[in-house]
């Protein structure tokens, strides 16, 4: 297909990444809903067991509707089930409503993720897809490092935390508006039957498979990061004494590191080699993920957590666009398998279950170490894709 790849396209489709990035509100609503009402952690993270059960069951699906109908409107549908998502809370605040709306963005993000990463490559060459992947976690992160912001701020005023939702949904409807305007053509050959089997079938591929389980641990320990830090704070610290606060470091230290890590990979991917660079990575985040579970003080904690945000910035992409460049000629299916993986953060509710049960977040935080083994363990299979 000939495309003129320019901004007019690229920046529309880019700035969808920073609705992807509601789906981290996630996180940042189960610590304030479980002190709104006096929740246990296993009961308030059903929040994201509400939000990310979707990834599993509606990912493949969205794959058939993307096949159907475009890219391109499969995003633009994504934007209307978040932006409904988003109003909820706004419109009766309570743990059902909540609980409702994570549905609700779930479902969106289910398509987003689904519809957008290979939208992407409508829009730029093959050499620059995990550069612009990245780019694009970048501008997630800055979303993600928003949220827990702008609620906390929130939370200091009469309006209240939950007011985050309607600043989101105005920027919801602003990108969708944006992106309907874009003048983005996909390829027809790119809208062809698949079916459930030649989806999932992409699993006998050994290397797929394996993939697939980096997106799924990836997710995984990403939104328990996210869920667990703010409770890990304040239980470590006694200088971080309420949510607001727990929250607010979180967004600098994990995410707002996150985002300089994606900025400055989507950089330098496009001179350094992915293997080198996704090794470097995962034992960066393995060695903070394992000195959290061993320093006391605030500031060595947030080091560490900054050590492994700096280290996962930029895997994510890479493993996606691995996935996408080893079955090219099956990008939708086979970004529709990958974002089954997506639910992987479902694992938030084993934590809370972990953190209950023995008494302390340090449980949960072991179990992310212990997963991302995995991580590390995956250096290899991205050594010998080319």
């Amino acid at each position: 297909m000939k495309n003129n790849y320019s901004l007019s396209k690229i920046a529309p489709v880019l700035f969808g990444f920073f609705i992807m990035g509601v789906v981290d509100l996630t996180g940042t609503a189960i610590n304030y809903v479980k002190v709104d009402f006096a929740l246990n952690d296993t009961t308030a993270n059903l929040l994201s067991l509400s939000c990310f059960f979707w990834f599993l069951v509606l990912s493949v699906p969205t794959g058939f509707l993307m096949n159907r109908i475009g890219r391109k409107n499969t995003v633009l549908a994504s934007f209307l089930f978040t932006l409904t998502g988003l109003l909820l809370p706004f419109v009766n605040y309570n743990f059902l409503f909540s609980i409702l709306a994570f549905t609700l963005i779930g479902i969106g993000n289910t398509m987003i993720q689904v519809a957008l990463n290979p939208l992407v490559s409508n829009v730029v060459s093959k050499k620059k897809l995990t550069g612009a992947l990245t780019m694009g976690q970048f501008i997630k992160s800055l979303s993600s490092w928003l949220g827990p912001n702008v609620a906390a701020w929130l939370a200091g005023t009469t309006l209240g935390w939950k007011y985050v939702f309607p600043v989101f949904a105005a920027v919801t409807l602003l990108a969708a508006l944006w992106l309907w305007l874009a003048p983005v053509r996909e390829d027809e050959r790119e809208k062809k039957a698949v079916s459930f089997l030649s989806t999932f079938s992409l699993l006998k591929d050994t290397r797929i498979l394996l993939l697939f389980i980096g997106i799924l641990i990836l997710v995984g320990v990403d939104v328990g990061m996210n869920a667990t830090l703010p409770k890990y704070l304040m239980e470590k610290c006694p200088d971080v004494t309420s949510v607001p606060e727990a929250d607010r470091l979180k967004s600098y230290f994990y995410f707002i590191v996150r985002a300089i890590g994606a900025f400055a990979g989507g950089i330098l991917l496009m001179k350094i080699p992915e293997r080198k660079f996704y090794a470097a990575s995962a034992l960066l985040s393995l060695a903070g993920l394992v000195l959290i579970l061993f320093c006391s003080s605030l500031w060595s904690i947030l080091g560490c957590v900054a050590l492994f945000a700096l280290g996962y910035s930029n895997l994510f992409a890479i493993v996606f666009a691995k996935a996408l460049k080893h079955v090219p000629e099956k990008a939708n299916e086979v970004s529709s398998l990958l974002i089954v993986g997506v639910s992987g953060g479902i694992l938030a509710l084993l934590l809370g279950a972990a953190s209950d049960l023995f008494g302390t977040q340090w449980a949960a935080v072991l179990i992310l170490a212990i997963a991302w083994l995995y991580i590390v363990w995956l250096i290899k299979l991205i050594n010998s894709l080319k």
